[in-house]
């Protein structure tokens, strides 16, 4: 594949971040709209992990038995949720327009309260 560095593509309803790097490749693919705030950042330490974590499995790929890598799925999901915690806390911390009577309603939105 050469060199590539990264591949952002943006679709229908969809938005893909694609990085190559250890002659792997790791796709996100997210719902269109999701703030993609230092995603590449994120995908490319989960790449770091994953090989840091399997280099040596990594030097037979003949035989290779991918339930090896369930762990490494959970670290991922836990990633997952992180970054969109963090997010979320973006999100709760930007400042709010005037939007009228219905400004103090997107407050307690963000804030999770009712």
């Amino acid at each position: 594949m050469g060199k590539i560095e990264e591949i952002n593509i943006k679709g229908l309803d969809v938005d893909m971040v694609i990085v190559y790097k250890y002659n792997l490749i790791l796709i996100a693919i997210l719902t269109h709209g999701v703030k993609l705030d230092h995603l590449r950042d994120e995908v490319e330490k989960a790449l770091d992990m994953f090989y840091s974590s399997y280099v040596k499995e990594l030097g037979n790929l003949e035989c290779l038995d991918v339930s090896i890598f369930d762990e490494f799925r959970k670290l991922l999901y836990i990633q997952i949720e992180d970054y969109f915690n963090i997010l979320k806390d973006k999100e709760k911390e930007a400042p709010i327009q005037d939007f009228g009577f219905f400004t103090e309603a997107i407050r307690k939105l963000r804030n999770g309260t009712k």
